[in-house]
């Protein structure tokens, strides 16, 4: 999907003469298929599209535009900066996220120096086609400080608190619950003092935790054999959710990585899959 796509676009290369930065001839993309049954289709990408393309964005005074670095797994925002037009075909080519360095009027590679790179998608363009997303997975932190990503001062926390340093990240709901339990989880190994919170309980008891999945599995699959409302299965989807998420902390298992397999077999079915999978253990 989303890294197919981008792919062609990673059959385009620059080349610099003079200062100026021109196409060189296209080469013949050949995409990875999940089955070796299926043939490699050849694809050209026209330059020309690139070039229409970089045409088409509306760049400052300055010849530069917002470029945004977004976790492709778990939608975070990793960083900002700015981005030319050699900086964004920098990066259509390279699959690595690029950018314009204003301090020093040159282009950079974000991991150039840390090897932190942040490995490119999906490129998007805003609207009015001023902002630009790099959509990618990270090698590593993003912030120079070691941080995940270069947002983890809350506005709430420092009017609330300004003399405070306190450091947490932008997170959805889903990982905001996540890093809960998995806090409960360095609760429990510290200290055991204090009334237990449900999730320690789950934590601490793995014949309690699996019995509550499969109760809240079967209450889930129930809704839809009783035809009751949305309302009531997002409500047994919650439950299950939550506690399927505790046994992934228990495991020491991040819901990126779920997601990255989940994207990973985007372009592969189902069927091919599991045939792969079983292929596997055949060997093992």
């Amino acid at each position: 999907m989303a890294a197919a796509s981008f792919a062609r676009l990673s059959s385009l290369s620059f080349s610099s003469r003079d200062g100026i930065k021109t196409p060189r001839k296209p080469k013949v993309f050949r995409p990875i298929r999940a089955s070796s049954s299926s043939p490699p289709i050849e694809l050209r990408f026209d330059p020309k599209k690139v070039e229409c393309l970089l045409d088409s964005v509306k760049w400052d005074e300055k010849g530069l535009a917002v470029a945004i670095a977004q976790n492709v797994d778990t939608g975070a925002i990793l960083m900002q900066g700015f981005a030319n037009r050699e900086a964004l075909a920098a990066t259509i080519s390279s699959q690595k996220a690029t950018f314009y360095s204003r301090s020093r009027s040159s282009l950079w590679t974000k991991g150039e120096t840390s090897m932190n790179f942040i490995n490119v998608k999906d490129i998007f363009l805003d609207c009015d086609r001023d902002s630009i997303v790099y959509l990618g997975k990270p090698d590593g932190p993003t912030c120079h400080t070691g941080a995940e990503t270069c947002y983890y001062s809350s506005v709430a926390d420092l009017l609330e608190e300004p003399q405070t340093k306190k450091e947490r990240l932008a997170s959805t709901t889903l990982y905001s619950l996540e890093s809960t339990i998995f806090q409960r989880k360095a609760e429990i190994e510290t200290t055991q003092n204090g009334k237990p919170s449900w999730t320690k309980k789950l934590l601490s008891n793995e014949q309690l935790l699996c019995s509550k999945i499969l109760e809240e599995a079967g209450e889930l699959v129930q809704t839809l054999k009783e035809n009751e409302d949305k309302s009531r299965t997002a409500s047994e989807m919650g439950d299950l959710l939550y506690h399927c998420l505790v046994l992934l902390g228990l495991k020491d298992v991040k819901v990126e990585e779920v997601l990255e397999i989940l994207r990973k077999r985007f372009s592969q079915s189902g069927i091919e899959e599991k045939r792969s999978r079983l292929t596997k253990n055949h060997f093992l």
